[in-house]
């Protein structure tokens, strides 16, 4: 149960970060100050609020489980490699193999940092 609330932490994380770029994308727009009934029909930057306030619970929980030199590299690497993908998936950025390695080397770093911890 304690590595689904981790893994949860780090879907929701994504998950949020995802749904503020769809909040900025056309048809959309960013909030401001000269529309600010426009906030109020942006559905993904609403969603994309709740999943950052679910990831900071899970992140809050996982803390009760896990030591922090735990839990923090690994919902914050975590993320990283989930947006990344979704970014190339669903956004279609662009993946370049400086990417994957780059991808490679966080895990391979928080696997180090992580690794006499827990």
């Amino acid at each position: 149960m304690k590595w689904l609330i981790l893994f949860m932490g780090i879907a929701a994380n994504a998950s949020a970060g995802v749904m503020v770029k769809m909040a900025v994308l056309s048809p959309r727009k960013f909030p401001s100050l000269s529309d600010p009934m426009a906030a109020l029909a942006n559905w993904p930057l609403w969603l994309g609020l709740g999943f950052y306030g679910a990831a900071f619970l899970f992140y809050a929980g996982a803390l009760a489980h896990f030591p922090l030199s735990v839990v923090h590299p690994v919902q914050t690497s975590g993320g990283i490699v989930l947006v990344a993908m979704a970014a190339m998936l669903y956004f279609h950025e662009q993946f370049y193999w400086t990417t994957i390695l780059g991808i490679a080397l966080v895990i391979i770093g928080v696997a180090l940092i992580t690794a006499r911890a827990g």
